[in-house]
């Protein structure tokens, strides 16, 4: 999966998210990121880089894990293959991302 593929799918996702005013980056770590600023309504969706309430830090293959429901975003943060950087709380939210 590409990063324009990844960024569609996670930009189909975030038409049905609310306006929650926070700001979220997808680090793939060297593979580019993925911004989600939800200070909007629909949420718009980017790979620019700037500052976010919270950052995850994943590798591109463990984020298509968590895309296809192959990896649980809870075992991949136990295990390491996920970082969060920021508003834990809003973290825990992001569960309808990877649905």
């Amino acid at each position: 999966m590409s990063l324009e593929d990844i960024t569609a799918t996670i930009r189909d996702k975030a038409q049905s998210m609310d306006a929650n005013g926070k700001k979220i980056k997808i680090d793939l770590k060297g593979d580019g990121t993925v911004f989600i600023d939800a200070t909007t309504s629909p949420p718009t969706v980017t790979n620019d880089d700037h500052e976010a309430d919270v950052t995850l830090i994943i590798s591109e293959e463990n984020f298509e894990g968590l895309m296809d429901g192959s990896l649980n975003p809870q075992m991949a943060f136990m295990m390491g293959k996920l970082k969060i950087d920021g508003d834990m709380g809003l973290a825990l939210k992001m569960g309808d991302l990877f649905s």
